[in-house]
């Protein structure tokens, strides 16, 4: 479990396992976002067993699961008002952490009005290379709720 900070209320992750679960809660989550598929890799652990790891520890969990490289809008709305809802901190994860930083800068730029500039290197600073959607960022996703 490699967790890295992109805000004071959120840290983004590769896939987490249901025994990290336990882990997360001893160091104060309250919440974990799942944004990996299920079976996108065989033995994987299915976001089911997450939920109920969470559950068993008296935490929320979300899941929102994204396939790399087709981040839709509504995605990135829904993980706002994840964001915005959850219990905090929360932890959110995927296969390596990416796609998830990817939905919190362009959460960030469309539902907060953060400076793209910004985003990408709070992402940079946490290792996470977010060039690939540097131009999303500047138009930011279409608003809507």
């Amino acid at each position: 479990m490699n967790l890295k900070p992109l805000s004071a209320n959120l840290k983004v992750s590769g896939q987490l396992l249901p025994e990290d679960i336990e882990a997360l809660k001893e160091q104060g989550f309250a919440s974990v976002i799942c944004n990996r598929p299920d079976d996108e890799q065989p033995e994987q652990p299915s976001h089911h067993a997450l939920q109920a790891a969470c559950h068993q520890a008296g935490m929320q969990f979300a899941y929102l699961p994204v396939v790399p490289g087709v981040i839709t809008d509504d995605q990135v709305h829904t993980y706002a008002k994840l964001i915005d809802t959850l219990p905090r901190p929360v932890a959110a994860y995927c296969r390596t952490g990416t796609r998830s930083a990817m939905l919190w800068a362009l959460s960030e730029v469309v539902h907060n009005g953060a400076a793209f500039a910004h985003v990408l290197s709070v992402a940079s600073d946490a290792g996470y290379d977010l060039s690939s959607i540097a131009t999303r960022l500047q138009q930011g996703p279409a608003s809507g709720d």
